[in-house]
């Protein structure tokens, strides 16, 4: 049995410490130890995107990393996307666009999205393609997951980059 390291990070804007083993990816530790199940496990070998959470703004699986490679990090989560009773603009979108429907994929679409319209709020339809090529559906397909993130990726233009949505 290996010792646990204590980690700490900010995740999703919060100051947050942590015990994990060496060997535990970001992933187990976010699902099983600080029970953010927002992230999906797929694979486990980086090739769904199921996973993928923002590290310091950069779109990560976190099946690759190390949960001890968080300390010092802001990692964003899916769960972090939302404000109290407003979606994000892409969570919306999605709805919307029905751009969904089992789910597995969804939070590691979302969570590349919106790492993309961080640093190009205006992309054009490939360079969505692009920055979404990591993620994989196999329920809904990617016309809808695009036309949601063209349309949300308006949306924060239009109201000067407000990262929520009045629901409803």
């Amino acid at each position: 049995m290996s010792r646990k390291t204590l980690v700490d990070t900010t995740i999703n804007g919060e100051p947050t410490e942590f015990l994990c083993e060496p060997r535990q990816s970001l992933l187990e530790c976010l699902r099983d130890v600080l029970e953010l199940t927002g992230s999906k496990e797929g694979c486990l070998t980086g090739d769904c995107g199921a996973c993928t959470v923002l590290v310091d703004g950069r779109a990560v699986c976190s099946c690759l990393m190390l949960g001890v490679e968080a300390a010092g990090k802001n990692i964003s989560t899916v769960e972090g996307l939302a404000d109290a009773n407003r979606l994000h603009a892409l969570q919306q979108k999605f709805l919307e666009h029905a751009s969904l429907q089992c789910g597995i994929c969804t939070p590691g679409f979302l969570m590349s999205a919106k790492a993309l319209l961080e640093r190009n709020p205006d992309p054009t339809e490939h360079e969505i393609r692009y920055a979404l090529a990591g993620n994989l559906c196999r329920c809904t397909g990617y016309d809808k997951i695009v036309r949601a993130v063209i349309d949300a990726a308006k949306t924060l233009r239009e109201s000067g980059h407000d990262r929520a949505v009045a629901r409803g």
